[in-house]
């Protein structure tokens, strides 16, 4: 990586997270997917040589345990998955420069050969474990053969990971109260051999890597409570027979933790498009080896910068620990060079709840192009719904005010009555000068284009376009050229050559995010080549003197076809919670609710225990977001004796500015605790998933004791 701003001189690759090779696409799958696409193409629109790879992720007890349940082999079923993902990015115009897989040749070679070099240097151990077990079939139980309880958070857990609660991996023998998922039987620990990558050996250097890594705020700071203090060695190795085998003859028995050779895929997959295309096009190892040479030290060295090229990350939050924690110490101890920049992006909900695919409440990838919907109209939607870090929410009402406001209305409007105009009146552009005016903001917005990229601004990235469309209806509005083409032709020449050349920036500057949209605009322009090879200077070329009568851009999303969908997703959730609580009885609170209730606490407490817990009503006066947390605020709360700083996860659930002057009810007598450096004095208490604030139905005073 260097220290200069983006774009540089370098080569870079741009990847996203590899999706298990185990099921169907869904809308949130694709919002990583697609803002690592928008991301690559905005590079390459900025003259940055870059390559944008991915892979599928054949291996796991995910793609095991779904293939067992088929009674196929897992590498029939995990192709089979693998060609589906293929055509589905094609149809969603994300375009990757090479999409492998895990078990192809390159990778199980590139990951033996990290692994031969993490033992070279010293960094592997072997120690006997504990490791879940199932009794009656007599086989261990890795990762998500088994569930059971988070031992750091007590919520729900799979396998390898708390994926319902506080999302930290959890290492093999950690989850409690385990149950088979093969027999549902409770499982049992054995102790086995296995290989341990020793993550100590980089907690320093990790320390400072921290430090340099640019990208989203929540990559940055929240790995840092993890490597603080003793760091853990990461268990590289599992009792399964489907995955890349350990090197060695001895240890034909055990197979690499997916976690292994996922993110070595990266670098395999960045390989194979080198080799295709050549290196004096794209240099793979310019990119991914430190200096062009093997280099196994922990500390840092400035001087490589000077050589390596630029790696950018685009994941999913709920990965943000394997990508920054234990892909840097995988990359450092092979002699590999490090991530550039990270960015996590939020989580997709559908109409104002979690997409939840036991619930089918889930808008899945083939359902929205069988709705007859452009695949650039939900690009545009995901990538400039929220910022990176946050939430969005998918709902075909927002989807269809989006699409008829700001593309139809804005945007499409703008460059058909602009070309429309130009075709019919000078049979393309008109023999004029750009005005001074809109030259200065089509550079204004090269300018934020840049900025963009440099803040790695995804949304903004993707907005451009549209806000220079609105600069382009406010002045088309305001100079009225069809009043003008009597009585000042040269002042309407002059307006509509404007009026052309801001239509042919929109279709550069939207290509990274709407690429088959404004290949359709360049078209309309007459323009020669394609645009995806054009570059941000050419936004100010000259466009052609000619071109036919344009088409229009987009089309309205029409009310009677948003409630036949919205219809349609209701049926589908209504259906799939009665099947899940068939037998349950139709007055049953699990069919009329959304939750999974649980059940009541059989362990009583005494009136005198009850006593001695002291909830105050409160009122929260400010509410403010802590740096790398996702989840948490820290609030100020009055409750009428005193004020105090409360630290509670609200963050992903409730408007932070709505927050302030919100009655609350709070357990005043919780012992303080310390969460990412802020005290907090108290505890807020709500319901369920959505963090439901409780208060009082009346104006109780502040602080009156809830009894």
């Amino acid at each position: 990586m260097s220290h200069d701003q983006l774009p540089t001189e370098r080569p870079a690759v741009v990847t996203c997270g590899l999706p298990y090779a185990n099921g169907n696409l869904h809308v949130g799958h694709l919002r990583t997917y697609v803002d690592g696409d928008l991301f690559s193409r905005a590079l390459k629109r900025a003259g940055q040589n870059t390559a944008f790879v991915c892979g599928s992720d054949m291996h796991g007890t995910p793609v095991a345990v779904n293939a067992a349940k088929e009674g196929v082999d897992p590498k029939e079923f995990a192709l089979r998955h693998h060609e589906q993902y293929i055509e589905r990015f094609e149809q969603f115009n994300i375009a990757f420069d090479n999409y492998g897989h895990t078990h192809d040749e390159t990778n199980t070679e590139l990951t033996q050969s990290f692994v031969e070099s993490w033992i070279e240097n010293d960094h592997i151990h072997e120690k006997e474990i504990e490791v879940a077990w199932d009794a009656e079939e007599e086989q261990p139980l890795p990762d998500r053969y088994v569930e059971g309880t988070c031992p750091y958070c007590g919520e729900h857990a799979r396998g390898d990971e708390c994926d319902d609660g506080c999302q930290r991996h959890l290492e093999p023998g950690e989850i409690e109260n385990p149950v088979s998922t093969v027999t549902g039987n409770p499982a049992e620990y054995r102790k086995q051999p296995h290989k341990f990558l020793k993550l100590a050996d980089f907690q320093s250097y990790l320390q400072g890597f921290l430090n340099r890594l640019e990208g989203t705020d929540n990559a940055r700071n929240q790995p840092r409570e993890w490597i603080e203090g003793e760091l853990e060695d990461l268990c590289i190795t599992r009792d399964m027979d489907w995955g890349i085998d350990y090197p060695g003859e001895s240890e034909e028995d055990l197979v690499l933790y997916v976690w292994v050779d996922a993110p070595i895929e990266y670098v395999s997959s960045t390989k194979q498009y080198s080799e295709r295309v050549g290196t004096d096009t794209y240099d793979w190892e310019q990119v991914w080896k430190i200096g062009g040479e093997s280099q196994h030290g922990t500390e840092w060295n400035d001087e490589w910068t000077d050589k390596s090229g630029e790696i950018i990350h685009i994941i999913g939050r709920d990965i943000i620990q394997h990508h920054c924690v234990f892909w840097p110490a995988m990359l450092r101890g092979a002699g590999y060079n490090e991530p550039r920049g990270v960015l996590a992006t939020g989580f997709v909900g559908i109409d104002g709840k979690a997409l939840s695919t036991s619930r089918n409440r889930a808008i899945w990838a083939e359902e929205y192009l069988d709705a007859g919907f452009h695949p650039d109209l939900f690009r545009y939607y995901i990538a400039t719904g929220s910022d990176l870090e946050n939430d969005i929410d998918f709902s075909w009402d927002r989807f269809a005010e989006r699409v008829n406001g700001e593309l139809v209305g804005n945007l499409g409007n703008f460059c058909y009555r602009a070309l429309l105009f130009a075709q019919r009146n000078y049979g393309g552009t008109p023999d004029a000068e750009t005005s001074e005016e809109i030259t200065a903001e089509i550079e204004n917005a090269l300018e934020q284009f840049r900025e963009a990229l440099r803040e790695y601004d995804i949304r903004a990235i993707g907005n451009i376009a549209v806000e220079l469309a609105a600069v382009g209806n406010e002045y088309i509005q305001r100079n009225e050229p069809w009043n003008l083409v009597d009585d000042q032709p040269e002042k309407a020449a002059q307006v509509i050559r404007d009026c052309v050349q801001l239509s042919k920036a929109c279709a550069i500057l939207m290509q990274p995010v709407m690429p088959g949209k404004a290949e359709a605009l360049w078209t309309s322009l007459g323009e020669t080549g394609a645009v995806v090879e054009t570059t941000l200077g050419d936004a100010l070329e000259t466009p052609p003197t000619e071109f036919a009568e344009p088409t229009e851009l987009f089309s309205k999303v029409e009310s009677e076809h948003v409630e036949s969908l919205n219809e349609e997703l209701r049926e589908r959730v209504e259906a799939a919670e009665q099947d899940s609580t068939a037998g349950e009885g139709e007055d049953s609170e699990a069919d009329s609710t959304d939750v999974d209730l649980e059940p009541l606490e059989e362990e009583r407490i005494s009136f005198e225990e009850f006593q001695g817990v002291d909830m105050r009503v409160g009122e929260i006066l400010d509410a403010e977001p802590i740096e790398g947390a996702d989840k948490l605020l820290k609030l100020d709360v009055d409750l009428g004796v005193e004020t105090r700083q409360v630290v509670a996860g609200l963050r992903e659930l409730h408007e932070v500015d709505s927050l302030p002057g919100t009655r609350v009810i709070v357990l005043a007598n919780m012992e303080k605790a310390e969460l990412f450096g802020h005290e907090s004095n108290g505890m807020v208490l709500a319901a369920g998933e959505e963090a439901d604030l409780l208060t009082t139905h009346e104006d109780a005073p502040l602080g009156t004791r809830v009894k």
